[in-house]
């Protein structure tokens, strides 16, 4: 199988007698189309890469370690060339995915219409029963299931509970009550980080964050590299990919004092349980995916900018409270500092917005 023919979605119009509903229909089917062929060319290239990688013989008279270094080596050559998109863990997953779904670009380029987005394959990829995941991937079709909702029934062994109960219809109804407000963005695909690092975009911070989150973040920066401490800046909106989900750091920095990460992440409203142990995890992954050899634990920043309540709580792994309270506040930040800070930035942005405001 050499050659593939990609059928795209037809452009079916037809005239009314009313040129706004014409005009709606005609650039909702062109918005349609595209997105269609965004996703296809993802999974056609995610298939054929894995396709590829699987035909040097990753195994070859049980060297293993031969495959570890094709896909290590790829890495570093596709990543240079093209940037985020192909670090060891998504070319084993296109491997996997090859492996799981061997004939799924020759049915495909029969019947294009029948395939799904690379975020619902990535999910189905976990699935190591195939007589789940086959009916997986049969229903999230069928039912238009988002990656989010096919996320969840994986998760909640919504098969395994379904096949066991002998009244399917009360599992089902829970089943479409829990998902529903997963099933409300229609044009999930759209905002996929996937599609950018797929097109080459940049990935634009401003378009993620408010006004007011973009001015509070564009002056910390600022602040944090005045600060004369060590710090240099490495990056904005960093994404860290998971196997279930993207996350953003808000900003990321290197202090060659103390030898760590620093991981700010800014809240609007007042901070919650679930956002420091967000933070937390996010100090867990950074540790775990860019920590190299020399480096100390990571630490995390926790801001809230909600009105009368600025506050900013550190996170740092279990275990170095000490390395903590005794080093890291030597070149850290006070709260005040940052209290202060958040505080000016603010008042200097309400106060531009009322200038604009009045011109």
């Amino acid at each position: 199988m050499d050659e593939l023919t990609i059928k795209l979605p037809t452009f079916e119009y037809k005239r009314s007698d009313d040129i706004i509903s014409d005009a709606s229909r005609i650039i909702e089917l062109a918005q349609r189309n595209a997105y269609s062929a965004i996703n296809y060319s993802i999974v056609y290239r995610n298939w054929l890469l894995g396709r590829r990688i699987h035909d040097e013989e990753l195994d070859v008279d049980g060297r293993a370690e031969y495959g570890l270094e094709v896909i290590k080596s790829l890495s570093k050559r596709l990543t240079e060339k093209y940037g985020n998109g192909f670090d060891r863990t998504n070319l084993y997953h296109f491997l996997r995915f090859y492996k799981l779904f061997p004939e799924i670009v020759d049915a495909a380029s029969r019947q294009s219409r029948q395939i799904l987005s690379w975020t619902h394959y990535r999910s189905l990829l976990r699935v190591e029963d195939k007589d789940a995941r086959d009916w997986y991937a049969k229903e999230a079709f069928e039912q238009t299931w988002t990656s989010r909702t096919l996320h969840r029934n994986i998760s909640s062994q919504y098969y395994f509970r379904l096949i066991a109960s002998q009244n399917k219809k009360p599992v089902i109804e829970e089943m479409e009550k829990l998902t529903s407000p997963l099933q409300l963005d229609k044009h999930e695909f759209i905002r996929n980080p996937i599609i950018a690092e797929f097109l080459g975009l940049p990935q634009n911070a401003v378009l993620k964050e408010s006004k007011l989150e973009a001015a509070i973040l564009s002056n910390l920066q600022t602040f944090m590299m005045e600060l004369g401490k060590g710090f240099a800046f490495v990056a904005r909106q960093q994404l860290i990919r998971t196997e279930n989900k993207d996350y953003y750091v808000d900003l990321v920095f290197y202090n060659y004092i103390l030898k760590c990460f620093v991981l700010i992440d800014l809240k609007t409203e007042q901070i919650t349980h679930q956002d420091v142990g967000q933070l937390d995890m996010y100090v867990r992954m950074y540790d775990e995916l860019k920590r190299t050899e020399g480096d100390n634990p990571t630490l995390g920043i926790l801001l809230c900018s909600e009105t009368d309540t600025d506050i900013a709580r550190y996170s740092v792994l279990h275990g170095n409270e000490q390395l903590f309270a005794t080093k890291y506040r030597l070149y850290l930040p006070s709260e005040e500092a940052i209290r202060a800070e958040i505080e000016t930035q603010k008042a200097i942005f309400y106060l531009q917005q009322q200038e604009k405001d009045t011109e």
